[in-house]
């Protein structure tokens, strides 16, 4: 629970929180942003997409069952710091194994508490996400102020490499019973299971990759093997995939000129997948352009429409940036999903190469299961693409 030692947030225009403490003992700057997700602070915490960035739940209360390690996205957090309104004094859930505050403490990921998230929430809405700083340490409201202005800017900023595994491997190799099975062994179930006695193999470019995409692959009749982000188009043809994963990650699409390149050298050759950052990669390897939106969508109820059927989803969003719709047909893509709330591009398609993406993150399933259909695309694509008929 968070202690009596006093902890501070400054924003890059002057604006000073103050509240109390919790995780570690630290000084951190990044980008302040808000998550509106009412449950998943574990997810969120862990996300790489959440790179260089502090996190404000608007959730009243976080942490109430604690951490429980098969609900991590990744080997540690990856935020730089957390805040919240209040942090629950109790953990209380069987499948706990730490509270948030020792999580956090343990991985020196500094925190705040009792401090007004719904103030804070409103001026990134009506101002826009600001650099940041959040402070433990004895600090005052100035360098605070200082540090949150020296932070480097999210926009033009390459996260992926920090974030990106470093040499190929295969998704659950090393505990193929674990990852492979319809059920984790404590009975969390990943959606609808899909039996399929033919499998395909996936080459998943990991640029922040969340654990639970690689299940949810796994689980609906693919073999998956990760690369990192710098892997070259050689590397990918070598391993010989049936179709191409492109994963969530940090910062800004823009900057990823090596990647653009790659995933544009692969496209004519292999059905392609993308999420997230995946989306914002194919946006740019098809000659399309991204922006910085003014706080981006974050959090698990966002309404999506599909343009062709019609049908209205709930997804998990977790993004900074998004794509230039006026800029897509020069690329033969288009439109297929808009936000409900901003009509700002959910997902494209190409006109003629089996390609395909969306913004938001199918794998979270907020619906709850509102966006496993994607992953059936995904397979038939292959299959249509193996029997020749596209």
């Amino acid at each position: 629970m968070s202690s009596s030692k006093p902890a501070v947030l400054a924003l890059e225009d002057g604006s000073v929180y103050h509240g109390l403490a919790f995780g570690a003992d630290a000084t951190v700057a990044g980008e302040c942003v808000f998550n509106t997700s009412m449950t998943g602070y574990q997810e969120i915490v862990t996300d790489p997409s959440y790179f260089g960035q502090i996190v404000t739940m608007t959730a009243v209360q976080i942490g109430n069952y604690g951490i429980s390690p098969e609900d991590a996205e990744a080997g540690h957090p990856m935020c730089s710091g957390f805040v919240v309104r209040e942090l629950s004094p109790i953990a209380s859930n069987w499948r706990s194994t730490i509270t948030l505050d020792a999580y956090l403490a343990k991985y020196g990921i500094p925190g705040i508490s009792e401090v007004d998230t719904r103030a804070i929430t409103k001026k990134l809405r009506v101002d826009g996400a600001m650099k940041c700083c959040i402070s433990t340490l004895p600090i005052t409201d100035e360098e605070a102020v200082a540090q949150a202005r020296g932070w480097q800017d999210m926009a033009g900023s390459d996260y992926v490499k920090d974030v990106s595994c470093k040499e190929p491997y295969i998704w659950g190799a090393d505990e193929p019973e674990r990852y492979n099975a319809p059920y984790l062994p404590d009975g969390t179930s990943f959606g609808a299971h899909q039996t399929r006695e033919k499998r395909f193999r996936v080459a998943a470019f990991d640029f922040g990759a969340k654990h639970t995409i690689f299940r949810k692959l796994i689980r609906h009749g693919f073999d998956v093997q990760v690369f990192p982000s710098t892997a070259t188009p050689e590397m990918i043809r070598e391993h010989a995939p049936d179709g191409l994963f492109l994963s969530n990650g940090p910062g800004d699409p823009a900057a990823l000129d090596y990647v653009h390149r790659t995933v544009n050298a692969l496209l004519p050759e292999l059905p392609t997948f993308g999420i997230c950052l995946g989306h914002q990669m194919l946006t740019h390897a098809m000659g399309g352009k991204t922006f910085k939106l003014k706080f981006g969508h974050r959090g698990g109820n966002q309404p999506v429409k599909n343009l062709e059927t019609g049908r209205v989803s709930i997804t998990a969003q977790n993004h900074g940036f998004a794509t230039d719709p006026d800029s897509l047909e020069a690329g033969g893509a288009m439109v297929t999903e808009i936000n409900l709330n901003d009509n700002t591009v959910e997902g494209l398609r190409h006109k003629e190469l089996p390609i395909f993406s969306v913004q938001y993150h199918p794998e979270a399933a907020p619906g709850p299961n509102d966006a496993d259909p994607l992953f059936v695309d995904f397979y038939n694509l292959i299959q249509k693409r193996k029997d020749g008929k596209i």
